[in-house]
């Protein structure tokens, strides 16, 4: 097939200023509560791109752990490469697409660590699983096979079996205090409605965006 010629038209919807919350979080609490109740496969799922000590960007697929007046919460091992970046570099990037309802949110900010007690607790309500998981992998380090994972997994349970398992020290959340967010809805001939809430000191500032 010739990808330059995959193209569609955008139909569903227009985004019109009047219809946007003054605050950007309450306007985005809004759609995802609309992709949530419309059954949205993976609704909380996002893209996190960061960049590295030496300048190299790299985006990977996060999920969306909690949302409050301050950012987005994510979380994830620090030594990851993605915790790597963020330990040298803390502005990161946010992108939810969701394409179905033809709207992308894009989200630039800051990213801090949670504290210890909340990532705890957050670690303490997950599946058994999980919790093992997040001893077992040490997130992004090459490993010569998928046996190698699943034995380093059995012994986080062997571990863990008289036992709940506890927070490991490598592991916890994010948060992303937000400084732009743009909603983007498609509309017909390539003419997007785009809205960008930029932080100006305490106050967001509402510009329309050419497409």
């Amino acid at each position: 097939m010739n990808i330059a010629d995959y193209r569609r038209e955008y139909t569903q919807s227009g985004l019109d200023r009047k219809d946007l919350a003054a605050d950007p979080l309450k306007q985005f609490e809004q759609w995802f509560k609309q992709a949530v109740d419309s059954d949205y496969p993976d609704a909380n799922a996002m893209s996190l791109s960061t960049v590295s000590a030496d300048g190299k960007p790299s985006s990977r697929t996060v999920l969306l752990k909690g949302l409050d007046d301050e950012g987005f919460t994510f979380f994830s091992n620090y030594n990851s490469a993605k915790g790597q970046d963020i330990a040298s570099n803390n502005q990161v990037a946010l992108l939810f697409p969701w394409l179905q309802f033809e709207r992308q949110v894009r989200i630039c900010g800051t990213v801090q660590k949670l504290t210890p007690e909340a990532s705890a607790e957050y670690f303490l309500s997950r599946p058994l699983s999980s919790q093992l998981g997040a001893w077992a992998s040490d997130q992004s380090k090459r490993i010569a096979s998928r046996q190698g994972l699943v034995d380093q997994f059995n012994e986080a349970r062997e571990r863990f079996k008289d036992t709940s398992p506890t927070t490991p020290e490598h592991w916890g959340g994010y948060k992303v205090t937000p400084e732009s967010i743009e909603f983007w809805q498609g509309r017909e001939s390539r003419l997007h409605d785009r809205f960008e809430y930029r932080l100006m000191g305490d106050n967001w500032e509402l510009n329309r965006l050419q497409p």
